[in-house]
């Protein structure tokens, strides 16, 4: 790929993105979509992507010259440092378990991190060495989750994450660094409520905060005062609007912020500190998000996520101008702890991604206006082009909802309408598919399955009324336009109506488990990973503040229990026909193990063809490359065995028929 260059042209606040919105798409014929000819296309190794690294969570030194970062390099995702200039990555620290959210001290003498235990949610904070040492346990507690670190500006304070394991709330707290001891700093008394952390102000005597709902619907922006403890509200409202703040001026005076008060779509804003007053930035019907201030103050990043594809745009605070970073279409972020700037202001952290690329850190220096690859997680043998590429498609769901969805052909198809399809659902329900490197569907795309990837109601990304659309309809609504995607990919005449999957995890796997049950007709065989089984159940048995998030969806468990019932897979168990494979973390508090053995055990008592795999090391999710690998072979094979070689039209050749019509699950 080449190194990106500067978009060169400016335009001014507020008519950024061209004006685009979601109510200009237009659905998509499928028979213009083609296969395209490739004489090198083969299988891509499943152990090919997952040696192929990733890398998030990048944190400058403080005087600039390293990034620290997290990559499972190693197979773990362990805690690792790069030259900012460029060269040979140095090991950290060395762990079975997660270690993310490095977070440098000032004086550049320690990293501090969180890691949890096999995959269990709960996190300790950690410190290494900031040239390399013996890690130290700050927290040392198993029945409190502690994460999310942020240093104070002169290094003496610890600002960070708690949440008890039997709680549903996430406080503020404090750590003392040189005692170790902490204290509370908020003490929220609403279950329904939560807190993250935004920044530090400038001299280190109050932090900005966000309090937000279990739904994530409603949130506000606080100013604490440390030594008081006193909470002030800087963007009180009336009814469900969003207020996140992610960046403070180095003057103090001015908080950047993601609001969604212009009609329930996300937008950037200036929030001034003292008379409350928002200047917008951005007037978009896309979901746009607040990056970070600059260290001078002069300008600040935030980045656009237009349909599944975001880019990052660099603005100037005193002229209203901004000016978009030009890299490939895909996914493009600001990146960094606590910034994405360097400490000097002179470059830029960046991620970038793409369907046929994995994610990788690009430093973009601000003066020459040129990127240069920091990372390099690609193996030589995944050579973009013999991935097939994603395609961005509309269509029409059941009831006229207009419905983005990304697509993937395989090379070399013949129009013939005889070759097997996979239908991919996202996490959530408050998720999105995003243009990223997508391990599953370069498996299935590669081998010759058609791969597509909707964002249904209920989906982030296309304003606030899209993302209630589901409201108390789990599996109603959303599953039916999954079904609509399935007849997309009939109608581009390359696949068989009956020989389609559908997989996903955590929602995802809830929304397999539905489909194939509720919708059996649509379905010839489903993986589903960390799902749903039983509402009522899942409510006994998940995380406190899960359980809050899906009381936001679904209503209240008693009053609405047949909202609950009507919404859950067992219901329909009896009436599947399609092939399930069932994948499972023993350590997964947000979709627990019991929703697992409880759909297999249903659907076998039901003489159901249903199998089962259960990772005693894993949590919410799969970690470890060895089990990634393992769970991605057994989803191909699954597929190979039950749609590859099934009949033409076996599965019944009326997609949409039957009973119906990764901001919580990843």
């Amino acid at each position: 790929m080449k190194p990106p260059r500067a978009c060169l042209m400016l335009v001014a606040w507020c008519l950024l993105a061209g004006g685009a919105s979601p109510g200009d798409r237009q659905a998509t014929d499928p028979r213009t979509l083609v296969s395209p000819a490739n004489p090198e296309a083969a299988p891509v190794p499943i152990e090919d992507v997952f040696f192929s690294r990733r890398v998030f969570g990048p944190a400058w030194s403080p005087d600039g010259k390293e990034v620290a970062f997290t990559t499972n390099f190693t197979g773990r995702y362990n805690l690792w440092k790069v030259p900012a200039a460029g060269g040979w990555p140095t090991q950290l620290s060395r762990s079975e378990n997660v270690e993310a959210a490095a977070a440098w001290s000032p004086d550049g003498s320690w990293i501090v991190f969180q890691q949890d235990q096999a995959g269990d949610g709960l996190y300790n904070l950690f410190a290494v060495p900031g040239s390399g040492g013996a890690t130290v346990n700050l927290s040392n507690t198993r029945e409190v989750s502690e994460s999310n670190p942020r240093w104070s500006p002169d290094g003496s304070l610890l600002c960070f994450v708690r949440k008890p394991k039997t709680s549903s709330i996430r406080d503020l707290a404090l750590l003392d660094w040189r005692t170790r001891a902490a204290r509370s700093l908020t003490r929220e008394t609403d279950k329904n409520h939560s807190w993250s952390f935004a920044a530090w102000s400038p001299d280190g005597k109050a932090l900005y905060a966000n309090r937000a709902n279990a739904s994530f619907l409603d949130s506000d922006v606080y100013r604490i005062d440390l030594a008081t403890g006193a909470l002030a509200n800087l963007t009180p409202h009336q009814g469900e609007r969003r207020y996140v703040a992610s960046s403070v001026s180095p003057d103090g005076l001015t908080l950047l912020i993601t609001a969604n008060a212009k009609g329930g779509y996300e937008n950037v804003a200036l929030l001034d500190v003292a008379n409350r007053k928002l200047t917008w930035v951005t007037d978009l019907q896309w979901e746009a998000q607040s990056g970070g201030f600059s260290p001078d103050g002069r300008s600040f990043t935030y980045s656009v996520n237009e349909d599944g594809r975001e880019d990052v745009y660099l603005a100037d605070r005193a002229t209203g101008k901004a000016a978009r970073i030009d890299f490939p279409a895909g996914w493009t972020t600001p990146t960094g702890h606590p910034t994405a700037f360097s400490p000097a202001g002179d470059r830029l952290l960046l991620s970038h991604q793409d369907s046929r690329r994995p994610a990788d850190l690009w430093i973009y220096d601000l003066r020459t206006r040129q990127a240069g690859q920091l990372t390099f997680s690609s193996l030589a043998s995944l050579q973009p082009s013999r991935i097939p590429a994603s395609r961005l498609v509309h269509y029409q769901s059941f009831d006229g909802t207009m419905i983005s969805a990304f697509l993937w052909i395989p090379f070399n198809l013949q129009r013939d309408g005889t070759n097997p399809g996979v239908v991919l659902a996202h996490g959530g329900p408050t998720g999105q598919t995003v243009d990223i490197f997508d391990e599953t569907v370069i498996a299935l795309a590669s081998r010759g399955y058609a791969v597509i990837a909707p964002n249904v109601r209920g989906s982030t990304g296309y304003g606030t009324a899209f993302e209630k659309a589901n409201y108390k309809d789990l599996g109603g609504g959303d599953l039916q336009d999954y079904v609509y995607g399935a007849r997309f990919l009939a109608a581009t005449g390359y696949v068989d109506a009956g020989k389609i999957g559908i997989t996903g995890g955590s929602y995802g796997g809830f929304m397999a488990m539905m489909a194939i049950g509720k919708t059996p007709d649509a379905w010839a065989a489903a993986v589903e990973l960390f799902g749903i089984t039983d509402w009522l159940t899942e409510q006994q048995h998940e995380d406190p503040q899960v359980q809050q998030y899906d009381q936001s969806k679904l209503g209240d468990p008693v009053k609405d229990r047949e909202v609950y019932e009507k919404a859950s897979p067992i219901l329909y168990f009896r009436f599947a026909r399609a092939p399930l494979l069932v994948l499972q973390g023993a350590n997964d508090i947000i979709d627990p193990q019991e929703e697992a053995e409880q759909a297999v055990k249903v659907l076998e008592r039901a003489g159901k063809v249903v199998d089962a795999h259960y990772y005693p090391d894993e949590g919410h999710g799969f970690n470890k490359r060895e089990n990634e690998i393992d769970a991605l072979r057994r989803t191909v094979e699954w597929f190979d065995r039950y749609l590859k070689s099934a009949p033409r039209g076996g599965a019944g050749a009326a997609p949409g028929g039957g009973h119906g019509r990764g901001r919580r699950r990843l």
